[in-house]
């Protein structure tokens, strides 16, 4: 027999409450036995962390936090609050967790680029969706400057004989 020392406490995380993922998001997450479930006494939900918390996550992964960094986590959080509640509502099939938020401030730091991070931290995402993303970072955060328009062709491909090409 073996007697855990006084405080000792085991901890077990879960996406799917051990009951498996029939929607696609956890594939590889298996349904657990009852058997197994039940000698796990007390069952807590956690959400994603309150607005203050997540914005000190974020905070920590800098060494030296500036203004402007401070002012691109009040963005990314707010953001990220609108794409959970979206996906709370049925509105997105995606959703950005505390964990993406901090990849996102590590591309950060590498390319110093705000909408190169993002980008890069959302390529995992179908087009359609990524795009959303984007579009909606860009509105949450004013100081940005405005996205490129895209030009014009220079040739109207209605114009074009046969099998030129316009390149």
């Amino acid at each position: 027999v073996v007697h855990p020392a006084e405080g000792f406490n085991i901890f077990v995380t879960a996406n799917t409450k051990g009951r498996g993922s029939d929607d696609g998001r956890y594939v590889a997450a298996s349904m657990l036995d009852d058997a197994l479930l039940e000698r796990f006494p007390i069952t807590i939900e956690q959400d994603y962390p309150a607005t203050k918390i997540e914005t000190k996550i974020l905070q920590a992964q800098f060494d030296n936090l500036t203004d402007d960094h401070q002012g691109y986590i009040d963005h990314l959080v707010a953001w990220a609050d609108v794409i959970r509640r979206s996906f709370a509502e049925g509105a997105s099939d995606e959703v950005i967790s505390t964990r993406r938020l901090v990849h996102i401030i590590r591309a950060y730091q590498l390319f110093d680029d705000r909408m190169r991070a993002i980008e890069m931290c959302t390529n995992r995402f179908d087009e359609e969706t990524k795009k959303s993303f984007l579009d909606l970072y860009r509105k949450v955060d004013p100081t940005l400057p405005k996205a490129p328009e895209q030009a014009a062709p220079e040739t109207d491909p209605k114009s074009l004989q046969g099998d030129e090409i316009p390149f």
